[in-house]
């Protein structure tokens, strides 16, 4: 392996390490939030909330939804078929000429 190459691969690989990094610390905070009681006079006991009713006047059926991915899986399946049949024949031609 060519030494450039990797230097590049460890770059890619420590690019995306502080990725997740950054995405995790991000998310942190709110994940690990707590609620703190005002002071004073706080018995424990909260009454519960009111009943809400939801309302739907739009959106998208499920089936629409269910059919948009796996238009979008069957799509990304082609192009990563095309690809690789693409990069092999490179690597042919390329092995043919040397």
């Amino acid at each position: 392996m060519n030494r450039i190459q990797c230097i590049r691969r460890l770059a890619a690989v420590l690019t995306g390490l502080a990725g997740t990094l950054l995405a995790s610390a991000a998310a942190a905070p709110a994940a690990l939030a707590v609620r703190v009681p005002p002071p004073g006079g706080d018995t424990g006991i909260t009454p519960a909330p009111p009943p809400t009713v939801t309302v739907v006047t739009g959106g998208m059926p499920g089936w629409q939804i269910a059919l948009i991915a796996a238009g979008a899986a069957l799509l990304a399946a082609v192009l990563a078929v095309i690809a690789d049949r693409a990069r092999a024949a490179r690597r042919r031609q390329m092995a043919g000429a040397a």
